[in-house]
């Protein structure tokens, strides 16, 4: 018998603050990556961040109190969405990376939400789809078109297949996982602790099979990206992600993902110098107004996170 999924909720102006958190904490570790992979490859980046991700969420998750799986249903549960929030995600996304042009790659993780609306109306009860829901997602998926330009439709006639394919297989990876994380019963620190866990005890192996022993000259500048790509967005990144799918549901905080490229794009203007565009800008308004679109309704209860 399946656990069913916890009751949600409409979003508070908190939650939006957090979605929004989470998207820039996870838009920041591109940059990082970028900085780190030259020097570890792209598994066994996967592998060290995650594993760093684990070691910092331990010491709290020990102090609280590790709670356990109650049945071989729950184990499977996180198991199954550890491989694909962690594991099977990080491959496809690093591996089409390297076969596909970035802006096709932005537009193609930009369906997620679109497959989050489809998967929680069919395996829901409380999540299902609405027209203002809808709204929502076109207007979150028209800010990523806005962003890499219309014309990349174009690029999606040509080019390697199977890295697109890669692209989209990750993408409803992570939506197949958001739907896994509302049966859950753990806390959401601990179950963040626990997947991460599963996540480094799959990946090092493999990193180890792919890519051989790690180098042990890495350079400080690699050293510092992997300490942060652990910290912030894996280890507190997820924590949030976790908490706000049990919360608001993962229709609601898949809109927040499109602002993942956004601040990507944001970010290199910031810290790199690139030049400010008015694409991002109309990008940007769209996609914060799927999210105000996705808040409206009924008014939120007042207890939060």
């Amino acid at each position: 018998m399946s656990t069913p999924a916890q009751p949600i909720r409409i979003p508070t102006q908190l939650d939006l603050g957090l979605m929004i958190m989470t998207s820039l904490m996870l838009a920041s570790g591109f940059i990082a990556i970028r900085l780190a992979v030259p020097e570890t490859g792209p598994v066994w980046l996967a592998a060290i961040r995650v594993g760093i991700g684990f070691m910092v969420l331990l010491p709290y998750a020990m102090w609280r109190g590790m709670v356990w799986p109650a049945s071989r249903g729950q184990w499977a549960l996180i198991i199954g969405m550890a491989l694909l929030n962690v594991v099977v995600p990080f491959i496809l996304v690093a591996w089409a990376g390297k076969t596909i042009e970035a802006s096709v790659l932005a537009l193609l993780m930009g369906t997620g939400p679109f497959l989050a609306l489809i998967g929680s109306h069919l395996m829901t009860d409380d999540d299902r789809l609405t027209p203002r829901k809808l709204v929502s997602v076109l207007l979150g998926f028209s800010g990523i078109v806005v962003l890499v330009g219309p014309s990349i439709f174009a690029g999606l006639a040509g080019g390697p297949l199977l890295g697109k394919l890669a692209a989209l297989a990750a993408s409803a990876c992570y939506v197949m996982a958001g739907l896994l994380i509302r049966r859950i019963t753990l806390p959401p620190v601990r179950l963040a602790c626990l997947a991460l866990a599963i996540g480094s005890a799959v990946l090092i192996p493999l990193a180890i099979a792919t890519e051989g022993l790690l180098s042990p000259a890495l350079s400080a500048t690699a050293i510092g990206s992997l300490i942060y790509l652990g910290l912030f967005p894996t280890g507190i990144a997820y924590i949030l992600r976790f908490s706000l799918i049990r919360s608001i549901g993962y229709t609601r905080f898949s809109l927040s993902i499109n602002l993942v490229p956004i601040f990507g794009v944001a970010l290199g203007v910031v810290l790199l110098g690139e030049p400010i565009s008015l694409n991002l800008v109309a990008a940007l308004a769209l996609v914060l107004a799927g999210l105000v679109v996705s808040s409206g309704g009924r008014k939120p209860p007042s207890d939060t996170l």
